[in-house]
């Protein structure tokens, strides 16, 4: 087994222990100067240090005090290279620091902290971001975060303030910790299955989270929840990772509603959009300056129909233009059962297509 090797603060000099013996023994520098034959000075150089010991003094020093002049030229070299090893020390350790103070532009540190991935070791953290980033020096890490501020995600709304660098962050911390996760074999055949039995999940509302796991693990697909980073509106990213697809979602907001349509949203670009090109990935960010592409907009609707088909939510729309207190969510609940959804799912599609969110209801159910 390799052992780590020891590199000492301060590199200890032979002249340091020569110092020491003479003194252990009684002995004055210009005393031991005359008996070993060497000028004053040179013993004093030798003694501060100053001085190497060469094969001849180890010798003279041999003779004088009985310590073999082997020990000597080994103390001497073991000097040196200890010396070499602290100047080396020394360099990377200032390279490291360049290298951190640099990675601090370009990643949001604070946040892997807050996290516990970050240690009291430099060094271990920069190999921690080189790995969370898939990147193995500062350059291709600035190459990989100055792309992805060039790229243009969809917008839901202008509102919400975005951190480029913590929205990229979060995405690769979501690439990285899905990498650990195991699941069954992907089928793309069991599509039906798997909307299915989300449907029926979001339709008792218990343990919701944890069964959505579970559900798609079983067919395949990884899925996590990651808490979303300052000013980075996520609700759901899904991708390729490894052999399998990965779906990870913020719960940015904690409601079902939101949650299914995630999820389900996600689904879509699994099925319709990552299988027939795995190197495709699809942020779901609310993000200023960018219209809804075809992708998302074909996702949207997916996971719209999966809980309401068009004629049925035409026929209520028409009915309730404006929220009623008194009938609209009781048709909300009504064709909720019908349809074997929960009602909060149509509130919450409702709210979205006329704008409404400050309706208030009892029917809205938060998860956990």
């Amino acid at each position: 087994m390799e052992t780590k090797q020891y590199i000492p603060f301060e590199a200890t000099h032979p002249g340091f222990v020569l110092k020491e013996e003479l003194q252990a023994r009684g002995i004055k520098q210009k005393e031991f100067a005359l008996d070993i034959d060497m000028q004053p000075t040179m013993l004093n150089e030798l003694i501060k240090e100053k001085r190497a010991v060469t094969a001849e003094i180890a010798l003279s020093l041999e003779k004088a005090l009985g310590i073999p002049a082997d020990f000597w030229m080994r103390f001497q070299a073991g000097y040196e290279l200890d010396c070499a090893r602290i100047k080396e020390r020394n360099i990377r350790k200032t390279q490291q620091i360049e290298i951190w103070g640099l990675i601090k532009q370009y990643v949001p540190v604070n946040i892997f902290n807050k996290l516990g991935l970050l240690t009291n070791s430099l060094a271990d953290n920069i190999s921690k971001i080189w790995e969370i980033y898939d990147v193995n020096s500062i350059d291709l890490l600035v190459e990989r975060v100055s792309v992805h501020k060039n790229m243009a995600y969809y917008k839901k709304s202008e509102k919400l303030k975005n951190d480029q660098i913590n929205i990229f962050a979060w995405s690769r911390l979501a690439q990285w910790q899905t990498k650990s996760e195991v699941v069954g074999v992907f089928d793309a055949k069991n599509k039906d299955a798997i909307i299915m039995e989300l449907k029926a999940l979001f339709y008792s509302n218990k343990n919701v989270v944890s069964t959505t796991k579970t559900i798609l693990n079983k067919y395949g697909i990884k899925f996590l929840v990651i808490e979303k980073f300052n000013q980075s509106p996520i609700d759901g990213y899904s991708f390729w990772s490894n052999t399998n697809p990965a779906i990870v979602v913020t719960m940015r907001k904690k409601q079902l509603d939101n949650f299914a349509f995630t999820v389900l949203h996600e689904i879509s670009h699994v099925f319709e959009h990552l299988q027939p090109n795995q190197a495709d990935e699809f942020l779901d960010i609310e993000y200023p300056n960018s219209d809804i592409g075809e992708k998302e907009q074909e996702a949207n609707q997916f996971a719209r129909q999966c809980f309401i088909d068009d004629i049925n939510w035409q026929r209520f729309f028409n009915e309730n233009p404006k929220f009623n207190y008194r009938t609209t969510e009781k048709q909300m609940i009504q064709m909720a059962s019908n349809l074997k959804i929960h009602p909060s799912i149509v509130f919450g599609r409702y709210c979205f297509e006329t704008n409404q969110f400050a309706v208030k209801t009892g029917i809205v159910r938060t998860i956990n």
